[in-house]
Parts: C-alpha cells; sequence; structure tokens
C-alpha cells in the first residue's frame, strides 16, 4: 500500500517515520525547504520508544505524481487550504484519505473539495514538537496511537486494508466503528485544555493550585460537552471522568500545544477549535462563555502576529 504523509513536520514526521521504519511504502510531501532538510540530515526521531534516523522518500510540493493508495493528513489547521492544493494530484478514484486534525471543521473542507467517498475519520494521540534542527522530539511517552475508522462506521474492505498496513508499526493503532464519537470527544478534551491554560496562562497543575483555577477549567469541559451533546454526540461517561481528572490534577505539567504555541509566538488553531465550536453553539443556543472568551482572546492574539506568519 502506497502511503503519502503530509507534512513532516512533529505529528505527520511521528508516524510516517515510524511506519516506514516498519517497512512500509511511504513518501513525504513537504515543501522545498523542509525537503532539503531531510535530504541533507535524514528524518530524526528522538523518542523515549526508541529513536529513528531514515532517509525517507521526498515528494516537493509542486512536483508531478500519480494517485498514493492512502494519503495521510498531519499539517495545522490553518495550513489546510493550501495542504488541499499541495496533495490534490495524489488522489484518485481509489485513494482514501486519513485526516489527523482537530476539530470537525477539516471534514467538510475535505469533503468539498474530494466528496464523502475518499474521507476516513481519524484520531492521533501524541505529543511531539519539532526542535530548532528539525528533528522531531516525543515530550511524552506513553502518548503514541492512531484511531481511525469509516465515518458511517461500516468494516470495509478497505478500512480493514489499512488497519492490516497500520498495526505493528511502533505505534498504538486502533480500527473504530465510532470514529466521529471518537473525534468529538478528542475536540472536546482539547478545547476544554486549550481554553483552561490559553485564559489562565499555566500549566494544569499551575491552574489547579489556585483558588478557583480547577472549577474554572471543570467548566470549560462542562461547556464543551454541552456542544457536543447538543451535536448529538455526548461524551461518554468514562471519557469525561477520565479528563475531569486530567484537568484537575495536582501538580501536572500538562499544557497544551496551543498554549506552547501561543507563548512561542506562533499561529494557531483558533478557528478550527474555537470558532467552530463557538458557531456551532451559537446555533445550537448553547451557553459558552468561556469558549467566546477563549475564542476572542486567541483571536486578538492571532491578530498581532506579523503578516504572513
Amino acid at each position: 500500500m502506497r502511503i503519502l504523509i503530509v507534512g513532516a513536520g512533529a505529528t505527520g514526521g511521528y508516524f510516517g517515520a515510524r511506519l516506514a521504519a516498519a517497512g512500509r511504502d511511504v513518501t513525504f510531501l513537504v515543501r522545498p525547504q523542509r525537503a532539503d532538510q531531510i535530504r541533507r540530515d535524514g528524518l530524526r526521531v528522538l523518542s523515549p520508544h526508541g529513536d529513528l534516523a531514515l532517509t525517507p522518500s521526498v515528494l516537493v510540493t509542486g512536483a508531478a505524481t500519480e494517485p498514493f493508495d492512502v494519503v495521510i493528513l498531519a499539517v495545522k489547521a490553518f495550513g489546510l487550504d493550501r495542504a488541499l492544493d499541495d496533495f490534490t494530484p495524489a488522489v484518485g478514484p481509489e485513494t482514501m484519505i486519513l485526516p489527523l486534525l482537530n476539530g470537525m471543521r477539516h471534514i467538510d473542507m475535505l469533503t468539498d473539495r474530494f466528496g464523502e467517498g475518499p474521507v476516513l475519520g481519524g484520531v492521533c494521540a501524541v505529543a511531539t514538537t519539532l526542535d530548532r534542527h528539525g528533528r522531531i522530539v516525543q515530550l511524552v511517552g506513553g502518548l503514541q496511537g492512531l484511531t481511525y475508522g469509516e465515518r458511517d462506521g461500516a468494516l470495509t474492505e478497505r478500512i480493514s486494508a489499512l488497519d492490516k498496513e497500520l498495526q505493528g508499526a511502533g505505534f498504538d493503532a486502533r480500527l473504530s466503528t465510532t470514529i466521529l464519537q471518537d473525534m468529538w470527544e478528542k475536540w472536546v478534551m482539547l478545547a476544554s485544555a486549550a481554553a483552561a491554560t490559553c485564559l489562565m496562562g499555566g500549566n494544569i497543575g499551575e491552574i489547579e493550585a489556585v483558588e478557583g483555577g480547577a472549577d474554572t477549567a471543570l467548566r470549560c469541559l462542562a461547556e464543551t460537552s454541552a456542544v457536543a451533546a447538543a451535536s448529538g454526540y455526548p461524551p461518554r461517561g468514562g471519557y469525561v471522568a477520565g479528563t475531569q481528572a486530567i484537568l484537575t490534577a495536582k501538580g501536572s505539567k500538562l499544557s497544551t500545544s496551543m498554549y506552547r504555541d501561543m507563548q512561542n509566538g506562533l499561529p494557531v488553531e483558533v478557528e478550527h477549535i474555537f470558532g467552530d465550536l463557538v458557531g456551532r453553539a451559537r446555533a445550537l443556543t448553547v451557553a459558552a462563555p468561556l469558549l467566546e472568551a477563549a475564542a476572542a482572546k486567541l483571536r486578538i492574539y492571532q491578530n498581532r502576529l506579523a503578516p504572513g506568519v
């Protein structure tokens, strides 16, 4: 199975490197500067699960290509518009598109471009970052999983073939018949944690340590859960309990990638994580004042970034 990984950043680079190291037929679609870096230095992963140093197959954006069997889309949401144009030539009649973005907005964008058929649902769980040398550094050793499935929950021949391809590649791979539920639950957890950390300006342990901090974090969770429930995907009880524990853990160093990006002056996925969620809340008449505050704060932050950042 020919696999195209769109992006060789913290997420796509990690899972793509694991797949390539396991002998899968993997090509990375990257921009010229990243392609030059990989050709010069290789693709390097620093991980508690084992370091990797590879020289993978690279396809530069804009180069001619034939359709791939699978396109794994692993870009930041604010880069999705450009990425759609980049990988469109790689999508043929039988191509599966597995997106690993957060939220749900990207599903609408993908189906608008390619139709309903090619687009799968996907969730990734990994804490990684790129260092200044372009190396992928895994931050939390226990998180490295992919969940995927047909959006209607069907166990099709193609999703079974993809599942077989992803198994045994050095990370947890799980075929789900409830992938939309899984995607909504991750959105609930991510948006709750991002709202808490970005609004209050600290990691989970710092938030929990101050009066009212944990209660505010739990109110963020209540708002995101209410939007999910009104949309037809109420978070399951065990997931809610687990997220509550994460958001109120004493001494936790956990932050969110959105908070880290904001601290480092990088663009954030405000529209896909908060803008879309707030829009759905308003359409469904669900009160979400903390989510609205988070969206406003992050939009102000985004507007302050230099043009083109």
